[in-house]
């Protein structure tokens, strides 16, 4: 049904929040990238309206960390835009501080925590290679 796949790859011994943190982080500089994934609004059967979600499905990985790297290291060798979090966004408590501590690094020492893309399938298939689905 889609040619892209759109995939979140968390480094594997996070905390649950923190998981869920940057799962929630990632997805947005995904719908910011790629506003055309949302689809319409939903609405109940007495009425009530709520949020649009995305109309394509989310793949959910985990990696190790230096899979984590090869994943970052790919994704810019082939061009693909990602979204990216590292850990010492944890210890921020804003947007302006998380830019902050983000430009601090380079790829070769980001300590990536989390990255999602969405590309066409076989190119996701080949930056990810290495993760596992989530458990």
């Amino acid at each position: 049904m889609f040619d892209t796949k759109f995939a979140i790859v968390l480094k594997e011994d996070l905390a649950v929040w923190q998981k869920l943190n940057v799962t929630a982080f990632l997805t947005s500089g995904i719908v910011a990238q790629f506003p055309e994934i949302i689809g319409e609004p939903y609405r109940d059967r007495a009425g009530n309206l709520f949020n649009p979600l995305s109309i394509q499905p989310v793949i959910v990985l985990s990696a190790d960390a230096s899979i984590l790297g090869a994943i970052h290291r790919r994704a810019l060798e082939r061009g693909v835009a990602a979204s990216l979090y590292v850990e010492e966004m944890f210890a921020t408590g804003h947007d302006v501080a998380n830019r902050a501590v983000f430009a601090e690094f380079a790829p070769e020492d980001a300590k990536v925590v989390g990255i999602a893309l969405r590309a066409e399938k076989k190119l996701i298939d080949k930056i990810t290679k290495g993760a596992r689905m989530h458990a």
